[in-house]
């Protein structure tokens, strides 16, 4: 699999101009953890990744001394623009560039490397800038939009659909109170702004459920009380998901029908 990182180095504002910073090249060196150098890998992996590159063979007497002076003296230089490290595998995981596989291994356990620069702190003098992890994430943005766009056609063709949407995604106006119109241009806005959400609530299976108990709180038949669901002096639901289960449990059928001739009554 074709994959590449960039290391690249924080940038510190100092005393020296800018054209000196960028022409200046900072090294991420070796360093020792306890009494050892610190191993970009190690075990059957190492062995692995070191044959062809130390004098001596895994098992070789030798081969302890080589693979501790070779940790001990790895070093990478960063440039102001970052170094390309090629950390391309085959089928069976086998690095296309062992050289560069190598010191992506080292950097991402070294302590002064962040694995991305959201996640830098005081301690960090460089960071992975993965390209791979960035297209992903934006092409996951991408079919987040575009699962939405699907959705919004589908709703806007259904009056009582934008309506019960509306009822959990606004609390500022009264779908009832709205025209056709108000209601498709406010979805719009709100599916554009938060497609992620639009999307979860347009295609909850308890959407209806949902939109009632939101209508029946509105028309002051139920109550809520932080997070509680309230009837009467009854908690129906912690939530609101909890008091989804209360209202579809048969058994509690008769109090269901009860709220609906007093919303009935309510809107009246």
């Amino acid at each position: 699999m074709k994959k590449e990182v960039i290391l690249r180095r924080k940038e510190l504002m100092n005393h020296l101009p800018k054209e000196v910073r960028v022409s200046a090249k900072t090294k991420l060196g070796s360093i020792y953890l306890g009494r050892q150098p610190l191993r970009g890998v190690e075990g059957k992996e190492e062995e692995k990744l070191l044959t062809g590159v130390l004098d001596v063979k895994p098992g070789h007497d030798d081969w302890p001394r080589q693979s501790k002076k070779f940790w001990s003296e790895m070093n990478i230089s960063v440039p102001f623009e970052g170094v390309t490290l090629d950390i391309s595998t085959d089928e069976d995981g086998n690095p296309f560039n062992k050289e560069d596989y190598m010191k992506y291994k080292f950097a991402v356990k070294h302590p002064q490397v962040a694995l991305n620069k959201n996640d830098m702190n005081s301690k960090h003098r460089f960071y992975i800038h993965d390209t791979t992890r960035d297209l992903i994430k934006k092409n996951n943005e991408i079919q987040v939009r575009k699962d939405a766009d699907k959705e919004f056609i589908k709703v806007t063709a259904d009056d009582k659909k934008m309506t019960r949407i509306l009822r959990l995604l606004t609390t500022d106006r009264n779908p009832d109170k709205m025209t056709l119109l108000q209601k498709e241009n406010t979805l719009y806005d709100i599916k554009n702004s938060n497609p992620k959400r639009f999307f979860k609530i347009a295609t909850d299976k308890n959407l209806e459920v949902k939109a009632e108990i939101e209508e029946l709180v509105s028309a002051g038949v139920l109550r809520r009380i932080g997070n509680q669901v309230v009837y009467l002096d009854e908690v129906i639901g912690e939530d609101l998901d909890d008091a989804v289960v209360y209202l579809k449990n048969k058994k509690n059928s008769g109090t269901l029908t009860i709220l609906r001739v007093k919303l009935k009554e309510a809107i009246v």
